[in-house]
């Protein structure tokens, strides 16, 4: 196989044909989420509908890079339940590679959420599961998972041993390193860690946290020249902020930057918008996007999420998305 195609330079010591694909490391999630018949009153009883849905950001993202048929592999914790075996086998049918995933007592999060008519999330309560095993984990088997990966997508708000023995085994095989959100408050304090990924994705709020100031009543120009600066000046290599509605931004440490529109849709439910959008501009940029082309995928990608109630996108071929090269790990 020719990689030059793809944009990658294989270390010397890696075997092209054992390759694993984009590696997704984070937490899994059960999403309770309530639907109001009509306009929700938060102080009343609400008539409505209840759905379980398997949720969790980096076991979306894995999922979503799954759904464009690129075949990734998940390091993460299932519950040791049937809930917990339903979601592993869920991701085992959409191609993931779950050899790295732990069944433990406890080993899920759970978000509870209800949503207003408009589909946007009007209260939640998050139950963070434990994530001290992924520790375990990557010391046991890192060298197995980063020698024969394209990328990585890390969960970075997990606990800072865990980070930085990813990032530490990334370095070591020289691949590309995403960020990926789950709790900005806690992402925020870690800034030097933030400098060693390739590119750091979050919506305005979080930017906002980042930088410490309120950009709610900024336009996408101003946030544009402000990410521009930011990310310069933090020596981010690069960073791309969401705008819902108004679409994102971005930029690198070397002064470019771009603004790429969102998709005129109808929106049903933003839950997992997010999630899509980042898995779609990491496996652009894992196999050789531009900035401004990666951008554009994940809008594409957060646009078919918010359209249904579910959390991921729905299946597109990597044609779709041009992201055109021979899929490693197809199915002969």
């Amino acid at each position: 196989m020719n990689w030059n195609l793809l944009g990658i330079e294989p270390t010397k010591d890696k075997k092209t044909e054992n390759y694993m694909s984009i590696v997704v490391i984070g937490t899994s999630f059960v999403d309770i989420k309530g639907f109001p018949d009509g306009a929700y009153i938060p102080d009343g009883r609400n008539v409505g509908q209840v759905k379980y849905i398997h949720g969790g950001v980096a076991r979306n993202v894995v999922e979503d890079i799954a759904n464009m048929e690129l075949r990734p592999t998940y390091v993460g914790i299932v519950d040791d339940t049937p809930l917990g075996t339903d979601v592993l086998n869920k991701l085992k049918n959409h191609k993931v590679n779950t050899d790295y995933v732990r069944v433990k007592p406890d080993g899920m999060g759970i978000w509870l959420a209800v949503f207003d008519a408009n589909g946007d999330v009007a209260g939640s309560i998050s139950k963070r599961p434990d994530t001290n095993p992924f520790l375990d984990i990557l010391e046991e088997q890192g060298d197995e998972i980063f020698s024969k990966a394209d990328s990585l997508v890390l969960e970075c708000d997990m606990e800072i041993p865990v980070v930085k023995k990813a990032l530490d085994l990334a370095d070591k095989y020289r691949i590309k390193k995403y960020a990926l959100v789950s709790n900005m408050s806690i992402a925020s304090e870690r800034r030097d860690l933030i400098q060693r990924y390739d590119c750091f994705i979050c919506n305005k709020q979080e930017a906002g946290m980042l930088f410490l100031n309120d950009y709610s009543d900024k336009s996408t120009e101003e946030m544009e020249e402000i990410i521009r600066d930011r990310v310069v000046k933090a020596k981010f290599p690069a960073m791309v902020v969401t705008l819902g509605g108004d679409g994102a931004v971005y930029a690198d440490c070397n002064g470019n930057s771009g603004f790429c529109p969102a998709r005129n849709v109808q929106v049903l439910d933003t839950t997992g918008a997010g999630d899509a959008f980042c898995a779609g501009v990491a496996s652009g940029l894992t196999y050789g996007k531009t900035l401004a082309e990666a951008v554009e995928i994940g809008t594409m990608l957060a646009a078919s999420v918010i359209i249904s109630t579910e959390n991921v996108c729905p299946r597109f071929h990597p044609d779709e998305l041009g992201l055109e090269f021979p899929l490693r790990n197809k199915d002969k």
